[in-house]
């Protein structure tokens, strides 16, 4: 029996969710969490085999856990779940660890086929999703995207930082010091050209990135 553990801050989704792979043969629900915090705790305590993953959350949101869990538990499959179809983050959500991307948007189907593909040890990426990617890649052929410039970790402080975490709140979550969270912001504000958290801000909006709109 694999386990999968099911994270989203969106109640609904995440009860439908449960009830579709309940009725799946050789799955197991473990629990329905609305955070990437609860899910490393409870990583901690019960490692699933599967973590269906909302990329865009509040706090450390699903990038940010997905970065944690895989450092901890490098055995755990995740999969991301978002809504958005943009190939930046799907190219850093897949680097930060994830085996699977999969729009909420597609058949509980097409869901069962992401789990078993990953316990399987292949990747996989939603057909339609793929597509649509493929084409935004052609369309936006030499475009440059800031946040792309950014390392994982860069990455995740800076969505923190829009998730409007201080430096102290973004320290505790990462177990680092206050002055290595200014160190990664200074760096984040020069890779991207820009000097305050507003504009940083207007940036992740603008690319639909760091989960702002979750």
């Amino acid at each position: 029996m694999h386990k999968v553990l099911i994270v989203d801050d969106h109640n609904m989704l995440c009860e439908g969710l449960s009830r579709v792979l309940a009725e799946i043969e050789g799955l197991e629900v473990l629990a329905c969490l609305a955070s990437g915090e609860e899910a490393l705790a409870f990583s901690r305590r019960t490692p699933p085999d599967v973590i269906l993953m909302d990329v865009h959350m509040p706090g450390i949101g699903g990038f940010g856990a997905t970065i944690e869990i895989k450092r901890r538990f490098p055995e755990v499959q995740i999969i991301a779940m978002s809504g958005y179809e943009d190939a930046p983050y799907l190219t850093k959500i897949m680097e930060a660890g994830a085996s699977g991307y999969v729009d909420k948007s597609a058949p509980p189907s097409e869901l069962v086929d992401a789990i078993h593909s990953v316990l399987n040890g292949q990747q996989y990426i939603g057909k339609h999703l793929a597509q649509k990617i493929a084409l935004q890649k052609i369309t936006h052929k030499g475009v440059d995207v800031p946040f792309e410039r950014l390392a994982d970790r860069e990455l995740q402080v800076a969505q923190m930082i829009v998730n409007c975490m201080r430096n102290k709140d973004i320290a505790d979550k990462l177990s680092i010091s206050e002055k290595t969270v200014s160190t990664y912001r200074k760096r984040i504000f020069e890779k991207l050209g820009i000097n305050s958290d507003v504009e940083l801000t207007r940036m992740a909006m603008k690319y639909n990135m760091l989960g702002l709109t979750g």
